[in-house]
Order: C-alpha cells, then structure tokens, then sequence
C-alpha cells in the first residue's frame, strides 16, 4: 500500500530524482560515526521548534500573564511539563551539538577551500543559536529570567555608538516591561527562526555544491566512497534516537522550576544565566575597572571576528593534524581556557548555600518589623513574647501561621500582637520562613 501510494505520488511529482540527490550523496572515506553531528544539530533544532510551537498555544507574552501561563503549563496542561523539559534541556543539547560539530569540523579541517562559505554560514548560525538561547530565558518573567535579561541589555549597552539604541530597542523603552517581553517573544518565534531556516538552507545548498571534505587521512580518503544511504542514514538515525532519549529522560527526572515571579524591586536578587553563558560572566569578573565594559564587547567581537576569518587566515591546504600543530594548538587552549572558566564559575555557584528566596524575603520581613523586640529566634532578640527558635515543630500548620499573622486575636486569644499591614505576597514569604524554624 505504502509502495503503492509513493509511486503514484513519483508519478505527478517525480520524487526519485529528489530521493538520488539526497540519498545516493557519495561521500569520500565512506560513512563514519564522525559525521552524525551536524544531523544531530538539525534535529534538535527542529524538537526546539515543534516544543516551541505547543508551549505557545498557551503561552501569553505579557509581563501580567506571561509567569502564569507558564506555571499554568507546568502544572496543569497535561503533559505541559514534558514539553517545556523536552524545550529547556533540548536547548542545552542544542548548543553541545553545534559545539561538538564544529570541534569536528575545526579538527578534520573541514573549513579549508572550497568550503570557506559553508564555514562563514555555520558561525552565523551559532551567534544566531545563541541569540535564541538569550531571548527565550526572559520570556517565562521569574526573577531569575528578569534579572538576567537585565544584566546581558545592560552589557549590550556597552558597544560604542550603537549601545544606547540597541538597548532602547531592545528595551522598548526605559525599563524592562510589557514592550521588553513582547519584542523579545517576536524575536525568539519570529525574526531567529526565519533567519536560521534560512541559513540552514544556505548551508545545506553549500554542502550540496562543494560536497563533504572526507576524512584527513589522505589514505582513508583515497579508499574509494560510499553514498549517504544507508548507512550514514542509519548512523544518523541511532544518534537522533539516542539523543531524543536522553533529553526525553531528563525532561521527565529533572523539573525545571522557575524562580519567583519577576520583581524589578528586588534589587538583592542574583541572576545566574544559562551554562553556556557561563563562561563569559566568570570571565567578565576579572576585567577591572574600566576595562570591565570594554570586555563586554571588545571579547565577543574578536572571538566571532577570528572564527569567521579562519579559513582565510589558515591558508596551508593541508588538513592533516600534524601539519596544523599551531592552528589545532591555538584552539586547544581556547578550549582549556573556556572549560577552566566554567569550571570556576560552576564550583561558585555550588559552594553557595541555596536559600529559597521566599524564605529571604520572610527574613527581611522580620528585621523591617523589628519582631525580635519581643521574640527570641536562635538566641538573637527578648525573650517578651513565645520563642520561635522551634516554632514549626509546635505549629506545623501553614493556615496557623498565615491566620495567625493576618489577625493574631483570632487565633491566639489575648495576644497583644499587633496587625501589621502585609499583603499577600509578605504573608506567604513570613509563613515560609516560620516553617523553616525547626529543630532539625
């Protein structure tokens, strides 16, 4: 039947001439395991897009709705938490596979001429990558996404000339608002995925002219060839379903949580970006002075110069490791120096006691009353009123504490607590951190 109906499609379409060039591609040295990376891209791009497609049917880009219709996904559309883990840890995989493929591509010296192009194309798409990596961390409006989004418009506001209108642009206005996340959302789903389908064409049709570079080992490349099908195919598809495995697992074992909702008033909160991010923070941290906005800029802009400048520069035809010792060299230590810094920034982030900002805020809320002028907490304040050292190990109950402090009469007759104006936010962040007193 399957047979059947392709046929009758070949027959109005003429798919087989498509179905040679695509599958019966030859490549030199044959099919290899060395290959699989630039198909792996491609598919996690496309999971990006088909996750991204579903998480915006209930999505609402507006600083009013936005934090909860992501929770409204996360704990109540079915399967919704699936599909934001499949978006969040795809995007991770994302960004190891184009760097895996373009490690592969850097080593095997696949950029030489003829393929400088397809070189050129295939940097573009990683700042593009990345410009999805920074537009899509604000849209869930927690704290952590507002913070951060803050800090990377402020950095862009360092490049000389244009700094002040990209971040007006960006910004929409003054500050981070409705305008913000709105052309934020326009950019993630609209203007990048354009452009990326474009220079993922553009890249393929490259491909297609210039033809695969081989393997390095002249031996190896002179063994003769082997077409894409089927075995480059298989390869290609164990890898897509290993890949899809992995990010699938680690959507449905690790939760994703979002942070507070956003609170431009809370200037105490840490912003902590995305791993692939990382690196560059850490290394911003020992720029002094006035060099510090100079780095912001000048760093990224040498970096994504000399990557597209590469294949021009590196002239030798030869592509063997041994004849490229100070090209390979030079990118090893790129290497060290990019995992050292994100090894550094990763040992401080976790050597940071982790603290439930709500619990921070509860704690504030004691000091900005002065409630340790009749309790006594760990030692610290007078001993007027009841200790609440232990307090959760006598009162385990959340509505206690929340009535509790809403009218302290009601609850405990005779107290001569007063009512203190807290709105509902304060009240939870109290409740929290009373829960935490505890004698364990």
């Amino acid at each position: 039947m399957a047979s059947r109906l392709y046929q009758w499609i070949d027959h109005r379409l003429k798919l087989k001439p498509l179905e040679q060039t695509l599958l019966n591609e030859p490549i030199p040295g044959g099919a290899s395991w060395n290959y699989i990376f630039g198909s792996a891209t491609l598919f996690l791009f496309g999971l990006q897009a088909l996750t991204g497609m579903f998480l915006m049917v209930y999505y609402v880009p507006a600083t009013d709705h936005a934090y909860d219709t992501v929770q409204y996904i996360q704990h109540e559309v079915w399967g919704g938490w699936f599909v934001r883990g499949l978006h969040h840890w795809g995007a991770s995989a994302v960004m190891m596979a184009i760097g895996l493929h373009m490690l592969q591509v850097f080593f095997d010296g696949a950029y030489k001429r003829p393929r400088e192009l397809m070189w050129v194309v295939g940097i573009i798409l990683l700042a593009i990558m990345l410009g999805f990596g920074f537009t899509g961390y604000l849209l869930p409006w927690d704290q952590n996404a507002y913070w951060a989004t803050q800090v990377g418009i402020n950095m862009v506001g360092s490049v000389p000339l244009i700094g002040d209108f990209l971040v007006k642009f960006l910004r929409g206005g003054e500050t981070l608002g409705a305008l913000t996340i709105s052309r934020f959302f326009a950019i993630h789903v609209a203007f990048l995925p354009a452009a990326i389908l474009f220079g993922i064409m553009l890249h393929l049709f490259i491909l297609r002219r210039v033809g695969p570079a081989g393997p390095h080992d002249e031996a190896r490349a002179k063994a003769g060839s082997e077409t894409f099908y089927p075995r480059q195919v298989f390869m290609d598809a164990v890898v897509m379903l290993v890949v899809f495995g992995i990010v699938s697992l680690l959507a449905f074992s690790v939760e994703f949580p979002l942070a507070d909702r956003a609170d431009p008033s809370d200037h105490s909160f840490i912003p902590v970006p995305e791993w692939y991010f990382l690196f560059f923070y850490q290394l911003l941290k020992y720029a002094p002075g006035a060099w510090g906005p100079l780095a912001t800029w000048l760093l990224p802009t040498l970096f994504f110069t000399g990557l597209l400048l590469l294949p021009f520069v590196d002239r030798n035809p030869e592509r063997h490791p041994s004849s490229r010792r100070v090209v390979l060299g030079a990118g090893l230590g790129f290497l060290i120096v990019v995992f050292g810094l994100l090894s550094i920034s990763l040992r401080d982030l976790y050597a940071v006691p982790k603290r439930d900002p709500s619990v921070v805020r509860g704690i504030a809320l004691v000091q900005q009353f002065n409630c340790k002028t009749c309790h006594r907490i760990h030692g610290e304040g007078v001993n007027v009123a009841p200790d609440l050292s232990f307090v959760a190990d006598r009162r385990p109950d959340r509505d206690w504490h929340l009535q509790h402090f809403k009218d302290p009469q009601s609850v405990s007759p005779g107290s001569f607590m007063p009512k203190f104006p807290l709105n509902d936010k304060q009240l939870n962040d109290l409740t929290n951190y009373m829960l935490t007193l505890r004698s364990e």
